[in-house]
C-alpha cells in the first residue's frame, strides 16, 4: 500500500527521532567520517576510506620513527572514550593525556592504549617515548596495578581474565571494541567488553594530568590501521 506523502515523512521523522533518542547522552563524536577536519599528521600515512580513518604503510615508502594522527582540539582531562579498531599486521594504539614531542614528524608520546596484530600487547598500558617517567609498560594484560608516591609499581590483583583468555576474545583483522577511562590517576583499558588493566598512578613527579590524544602508526613492517565510531564523554 502506498502511503500518502505526509505520512511517509511523518514516519520517517519518527523513525530518525527514536534513533535520535536512543544514542548514550554525553557523548561527543571526535571524527566525522568524511575527512580529518580536527585531525592532524602525515598525510602520505592517513587518509578516510569508507568512513574510517585508515594509516598505512608500505614496503616501498616505510617510517624511521612512530608517527601519529593528532586531534587538533581541546578534550576533557577525565573522560571515557570509546572507539573499534581493525589492524593488519603491525603495532598500534592510541595516546591520551600525551604531548607532542616533534610536531614536523607528528611524534607523541605519554600515555597509550596498545593494540597490535600480534598476541601479547593489545590491552596493555604503554609509557610511549617515556614521556610520563620512563616507566614503558606500565601494565601488563590481566593486571591491576599500582605505581606508588615512591615510583615502585606493585600488581595489586588481576582483571578477572588471564592475558591467553583476554586475547582469545579480540578479533584478528576484524573489528574490536575500545574504551578506555582515565578519572583522576585510575585508568582503566576494556576490549570487547573484557577489562585489560585497571592502573593507579599515585607518582606525581611522573604521572600526566593533561595532554593531546593521538592515533599511532608504529615503526617497522607494512601495516594498516584503521579506526571508526571515536567518541569521548567527559567525567566529573
Amino acid at each position: 500500500m502506498k502511503l500518502p506523502t505526509s505520512t511517509f515523512f511523518a514516519r520517517v521523522f519518527a523513525f530518525a527521532a527514536i534513533s535520535l533518542s536512543a544514542a548514550e547522552p554525553g557523548f561527543e563524536s571526535l571524527f566525522n567520517g568524511k575527512n580529518l577536519k580536527g585531525w592532524d599528521g602525515n598525510p602520505k600515512l592517513w587518509s578516510v576510506r569508507d568512513g574510517t580513518i585508515t594509516g598505512q604503510t608500505t614496503q616501498q615508502d616505510p617510517i624511521k620513527v612512530n608517527t601519529f594522527l593528532i586531534y587538533t582540539n581541546a578534550l576533557p582531562n577525565d573522560f571515557e572514550l570509546r572507539f573499534k579498531y581493525r589492524i593488519v599486521a603491525g603495532n598500534s594504539g592510541i595516546q591520551y593525556r600525551s604531548k607532542i614531542t616533534d610536531p614536523q614528524q607528528w611524534r607523541v608520546g605519554g600515555y597509550q592504549a596498545d593494540f597490535e596484530a600480534g598476541k601479547t600487547y593489545s590491552g596493555i598500558l604503554y609509557d610511549e617515548m617515556g614521556v610520563a617517567g620512563g616507566r614503558g609498560i606500565m601494565a601488563e594484560r590481566g593486571q591491576k596495578v599500582t605505581w606508588g608516591a615512591d615510583g615502585k609499581k606493585q600488581v595489586t590483583g588481576t582483571t578477572g581474565k588471564t592475558s591467553a583468555e583476554l586475547q582469545e576474545a579480540i578479533k584478528n583483522e576484524d573489528w574490536n571494541n575500545y574504551v578506555v577511562t582515565a578519572q583522576g590517576y585510575h585508568f582503566v583499558h576494556q576490549i570487547n567488553g573484557n577489562t585489560t588493566v585497571d592502573v593507579t598512578d599515585e607518582d606525581e613527579k611522573k604521572r600526566l594530568s593533561s595532554g593531546v590524544m593521538a592515533l599511532q602508526i608504529h615503526v617497522g613492517p607494512p601495516m594498516t590501521v584503521q579506526f571508526k565510531d571515536i567518541e569521548i564523554k567527559k567525567l566529573r
